[in-house]
């Protein structure tokens, strides 16, 4: 991994270079997979001491989107996420670890439909670069599964073949791009 000062700091999310993606089994036969195109986050990191670090993500849910507007819309329904009355999903950091060196363990409370569990994602490091405008930027690669039944996420169809049209496990995939937030100078 990168030196631990050049880690440490506060980083805020890239929209523009992060992806927060999820697929589902639908029909029993294939994957759906989608994203959300409108969230914000911080990660406040400490490099000498990653159980003091911590992390911050807020999506809007009505920016759920799988190419396919006529699904998108129902996902945005009572029968899915409710967007109307629950807005944002929210995870927020409980427990931070270094698993080994090039992967992070970010353990904590996601938050969908106010119904929150606890939730470990392991990150693994993509690097940290200057870019040509003088921003200092990190990248991590990170994925898990939840159950949407536990976040009250339930409406199914029966299949005429068995099985159901929509899968309970959804697989959760986030590669992110996060810029260091710039120190100011003491005036």
């Amino acid at each position: 991994m990168a030196d631990t000062n050049a880690l440490t700091g506060t980083w805020t999310l890239d929209p523009a270079h992060t992806r927060i993606g999820f697929s589902a089994r639908h029909a029993m036969v294939t994957k759906v997979r989608g994203h959300f195109a409108e969230f914000e986050g911080t990660a406040h990191i400490d490099g000498e001491n990653p159980a003091a670090s911590s992390v911050s993500v807020t999506i809007q849910t009505a920016s759920i989107d799988t190419n396919n507007q006529m699904r998108d819309d129902h996902l945005r329904t009572n029968d899915f996420l409710e967007v109307e009355k629950y807005p944002t999903i929210t995870f927020n950091s409980t427990k931070v670890e270094q698993v080994d060196e090039d992967t992070v363990r970010i353990s904590g409370d996601l938050t969908i439909k106010q119904t929150t569990h606890q939730i470990s994602i392991d990150f693994e490091f993509g690097g940290l670069a200057q870019d040509p405008f003088g921003n200092t930027r990190i990248g991590f690669e990170g994925s898990t599964s939840i159950n949407r039944q536990d976040y009250g996420v339930a409406f199914n169809a029966a299949l005429e073949t068995g099985g159901v049209l929509v899968s309970d496990k959804v697989g959760i995939d986030i590669e992110v791009a996060a810029v260091k937030v710039a120190v100011a100078a003491d005036a």
